[in-house]
Parts: structure tokens; sequence; C-alpha cells
């Protein structure tokens, strides 16, 4: 049996180590030039790991531990790319050459992408996305900048601008769209996890002690400056406001990254809690003949989640083989998996996806900075006579969304701007179909495996 699992986070990690407790020998392939994924990327200054990360340093610790004693029994390939997806064949793309790979098993761990809201000034230098900030800190050893804003919706906000401080780095402000009674609203559903909430409620609680600032519930009108990001402009209690900064970072929750998983055969369902399209899986991650999904790729739900759905698909490859493993142990992840997305469920109404927003976004502002279209050039094709109705329409008469990151970074608001200039619901609108190459990769490499 070859087993092919794409990513080597969390998730990955997992499937590869349960394979190999069964003596499969499972290939993993991480496009990342280490293991770990974005939670828990390798850092460049180890030295530095206890005061980075805190309280999350041991699992830091486990994690690694737990890959360096699996290495010997599994192949690892990092700086892989995994491409497209033809049948039972896997393209990659690594070293400088291509390579299609056949499996008979694939478990897709590719994990998730920050989810970004497109504002006036999105693209200046400077603006960064939070997980973008989180790699170069963690990977690089550097900040993105001396005086930060972070702003968005997200939990993620918290921890990135902690980890900044503890670092050294000036926090100017973290502003959070999401009003304070979101979060006591979902407390519900956020107590299904009362140990992360409480490393939540902590971190919030540290970077006051530090004398950040931190605004609930503000409306952000644009980032400013010339060059460069100078400032953020939001609104709070009846007033516009401009903090002064030389770096942003902002996030609005993560998007999974399901391009694969739709090549591979997978069918992407609507999901009106997160309204994005995301896989259609069993509890154990199977969702076509020989495909898992596992981790954020297939729902978003945090580190532990994925390690938990990293085993479960695993187990589900194994037993889908006529391999024997033990029910017990699968019944006890797949009710960690429930817990923990419930309560990232929570998390998504403490930190809500402003979607209305989009639909307010001035003509002017780039929708889809890979091709410079902009919102009011989305909002024309849909007006004309048999105007847009869905988005792939919207990409082939205005090429939003046909750029590098094949509307990886747009493709959820063009779909919001088009639902509401049309007035349809957003789960007709439908999402950006996935295309080979997902993701850029040398000239000529396609078609030279």
């Amino acid at each position: 049996m070859t087993v092919l699992i794409v990513g080597a986070g969390p998730a990955g990690i997992a499937a590869a180590g349960v394979l190999a407790q069964h003596g499969v020998r499972p290939v993993l392939l991480d496009e990342n030039a280490t293991p770990g994924g974005q939670v828990w990327r390798r850092l460049r200054d180890e030295a530095a790991l206890d005061t980075l990360l805190g309280g999350e340093a041991a699992h830091y610790r486990r994690i690694h531990a737990q890959f360096a004693a699996l290495r010997p029994d599994i192949e690892y390939r990092p700086g892989t790319l995994a491409w497209a997806i033809d049948g039972g064949t896997l393209h990659i793309a690594g070293d400088g050459r291509a390579e299609a790979l056949r499996f008979t098993r694939l478990i897709l761990a590719t994990g998730a992408t920050d989810r970004t809201l497109p504002l006036p000034g999105w693209t200046l230098p400077g603006v960064f996305t939070l997980g973008g900030a989180q790699a170069l800190l963690k990977g690089q050893g550097c900040a993105i900048g001396r005086r930060v804003v972070f702003c968005g919706a997200s939990p993620l906000l918290y921890i990135a601008a902690l980890q900044y401080v503890r670092m050294g780095v000036t926090v100017a402000a973290v502003l959070d769209t999401t009003p304070l009674h979101r979060k006591l609203m979902a407390a519900p559903r956020l107590l299904a996890d009362a140990r992360t909430l409480w490393r939540g409620v902590q971190a919030m609680a540290a970077l006051r002690r530090r004398g950040v600032p931190i605004r609930s519930g503000v409306r952000l009108r644009q980032f400013v400056g010339e060059q460069r990001v100078q400032g953020v402009a939001f609104d709070t209690g009846g007033q516009t406001v401009t903090i002064g900064c030389d770096a942003v970072a902002t996030g609005f929750g993560l998007k999974p990254e399901t391009q694969l998983a739709e090549l591979a055969g997978a069918t992407l369902r609507f999901d009106p809690a997160s309204r994005q399209f995301l896989p259609a899986a069993d509890a154990d991650g199977r969702c076509a003949d020989a495909l898992y999904v596992a981790g954020d790729g297939g729902a978003i739900g945090g580190a532990d989640a994925a390690e938990a759905s990293g085993a479960l698909a695993a187990y589900a490859a194994l037993a889908d083989t006529g391999v024997a493993v033990d029910a017990r142990a699968r019944a006890a992840l797949r009710r960690e998996v429930q817990r923990r997305r419930r309560f990232q469920r929570g998390l998504a109404d403490a930190f809500a996806w402003p979607a209305h927003w989009i639909a307010a976004l001035p003509d002017a502002t780039l929708l889809c900075r890979c091709e410079a279209i902009t919102a009011g050039e989305l909002r024309e094709a849909v007006r004309r006579d048999l105007g847009v109705r869905e988005v792939n329409r919207g990409k082939a008469l205005t090429r939003c969304g046909m750029g590098r990151c094949q509307g990886r970074f747009c493709g959820l608001a063009a779909a919001e701007l088009i639902a509401a200039e049309a007035s349809i619901p957003l789960a007709g609108v439908g999402h950006l179909r996935a295309q080979a190459p997902v993701k850029p990769i040398a000239r000529g490499m396609v078609g030279a495996a």
C-alpha cells in the first residue's frame, strides 16, 4: 500500500505516526523546509522558544520530538509542492524537477491560509496577514515592523500580538472588529474547550498588563499611507481615529486549503457558519474513494483537532484496506475532533467575519491584487444585462481570481460582493473551481513529470 500525506503540520505528522505504528511507511510531503506546519513552525532561534511561545513551548517540543522519533520510519520530502492530482497520481515539484507519484491512499493535511478582507490601502507595503507576521517572527526571527497594529476578527490577533510584545516589539494597538457582547454570547460554545479559552483570556490580560491598547467593535476604514503603510483609520465611539504605525498584521480567521481535495474528487459543500465551501467528509475525514482530509484543510478546528483528525484519517485509510485498528481509539478521537470543532464554531461567532463591509467597499478598492481588479469593476459586471451571478462567471468576465494565487485571497470577498450586489444567497454564487497548478511552479514543469 502506497500512502501519500500532503502536509507536515500537526495533522500530517499524526497521520504518519499512526501509519508507521501499523507497519506502513508513508511518504510525507512538506511544502516547507522543516516540519511543524504554521502553528509549530520550526523556530529560527530556539533559544527564544520559551519567551516566544510561553506555555505552548512544551507542546512545540513534543511535536518536534515526535517527528524526530518518527523520521526513520517514513519517507519525508521537505521543500516539495503538490500542485496537481490526476486520478491516482499526485504531481509534485521539488529540487527543480517535477515528479508524478502513484498512490493507493491519499491523506490531504494541507492546512489553511488567512482569510483576507480587502480594504482601501491593503496592498501597501508593510501590510501583512496575521499568518505572515507570525511566519516571519518564527521562521526568520524578524518582526514586520517596529510599531505594529494588529487588526481584524481572529483569536490569532491576541496570540500573535503577545508573541511580538514578548520579542520586544511595540504593539501600537489590537483592533478587534467584533463587539465584546458577541464574545459573551459565544461563551457556551467556547466552554467546549475551557483550557484553550482560558489561554486566550490570559493572552488578552497579558497584553493589557503590558499597556497594549485593545479596542473591540471597531469599524476598519483604511490603511493609511503613500509609499508604505503609516497608520490605520477606524471608527469607534462615533468618531474616526487613526493610529500611527509602520506595519500592520491583519486577518479575519482562516480559509481551508481545499484545492487539492477538489481536484482529487471531493465534493465541496457550503458551510453557513463559516460562509465557505468545505470538503464533504465523514467523521473520519473520508471524502472520496481512497481520499481523506485532515486538519484545517478540511474544517477549521485548531492544532489539537488537527492532530486528532490526522490520526483518524490514517486509521480510516488502514481500515479501508483491511488492517485491524483500535475501534475504541477511533471513537475517542472522533469525540475529541467534535469537541474541538464545536469550540471553533464558537470562535466563529466570537470573531465574526464582517461580510457586510464588503458590500460597502468603495469602488476604487482593489479586490483582486494579482490582476488589479477593483470592487467597482466586479460590481459593473454584476449590473450588466445578463450580468454575473456566479463567481466563476465573474472570473471569466473580469479576471478576478485568475492571478498567481488563483483566488485563494480574493475568492471569498468576490463571492460576497457578487451576492450582495445581485441580492442572492451566498451559497448560490458558488466557489472558484480549483485548477492545476494550485500554486505557482517553475515554467516548464507542467507536463514534465
